[in-house]
């Protein structure tokens, strides 16, 4: 399993911590906000919006809290406006990392990030950089006790999905964007618990990272994706199983 869906798997964890913080909260709402404005603020015509507002519910968020943000998007209510930006640059080893930011103050927000990237041992790079090693497709992931992974198969093929994996306990299913939302609608309609299920960037190639470089790469993502800015962090880190479960227990 390589780095986009052991962070996904990670940050699923966090969640219910995350969600105590507040911080959660925050960046729901202004995913919610940015989706709203930029793509209406019917869920049903607007699929970002649609993915935000499920991932609200999932973290609990009250249904008055999600009407406010989508309002606040669309105009009907005063709110920030963000400004949708990509940074890219490498982690320790040579890792690619990626970085989409809702921001209202640009030149704040890459001083931070630079400051993070070089205080975990990577650097900020120019645009373009390692944007090309990445794919856009639809990420999910559920644990294996809930179903026979051919029967799994069979559902997401005829929803149009592309293709199932068995990482450990977990399922890892990919489709494309355009099939996403049939695929998790087909899952959810078996009664399925999916433990994430998103839009996201697939690297093409990953870079195996052990010891104190896979430490640091996954330092330096916890602080990315910690940063009130920071909507999404994708990387290519490839990390072995045995050094990820010793890294978590620390």
């Amino acid at each position: 399993m390589a780095g986009h869906s052991k962070w996904a798997q990670i940050k699923h964890k966090k969640a219910v911590v995350d969600a105590r913080r507040g911080k959660l909260f925050t960046k729901l709402i202004r995913e919610i906000t940015s989706a709203a404005r930029l793509g209406g603020g019917d869920p049903s015509a607007n699929p970002r919006l649609r993915t935000a507002i499920a991932a609200a519910k999932s973290a609990n968020m009250p249904a008055e809290t999600i009407q406010r943000a989508i309002k606040k998007g669309t105009g009907e209510l005063p709110g920030e406006v963000y400004e949708e930006v990509t940074y890219e640059g490498y982690g320790p080893g040579g890792v690619a990392i990626l970085v989409e930011a809702l921001t209202d103050n640009k030149n704040r927000t890459v001083a931070e990030l630079r400051h993070l990237f070089a205080k975990h041992g990577g650097n900020l790079g120019e645009s373009g950089c390692v944007a090309w090693m990445f794919t856009r497709k639809g990420l999910i992931t559920l644990e294996t006790k809930q179903i026979d992974e051919d029967a799994l198969l069979e559902l997401v093929l005829e929803a149009g999905g592309d293709d199932v994996k068995t990482e450990g306990e977990v399922y890892e299913i990919h489709t494309s964007p355009e099939a996403f939302e049939d695929v998790r609608r087909a899952l959810e309609g078996r009664g399925l618990k999916l433990d994430v299920a998103e839009v996201t960037l697939v690297p093409q190639s990953t870079v195996s990272v052990e010891g104190r470089q896979a430490e640091q790469v996954l330092r330096l993502m916890e602080a990315l994706d910690e940063h009130d800015d920071v909507r999404k962090a994708y990387a290519n880190f490839d990390i072995p199983e045995a050094v990820m479960a010793e890294l978590n227990a620390e």
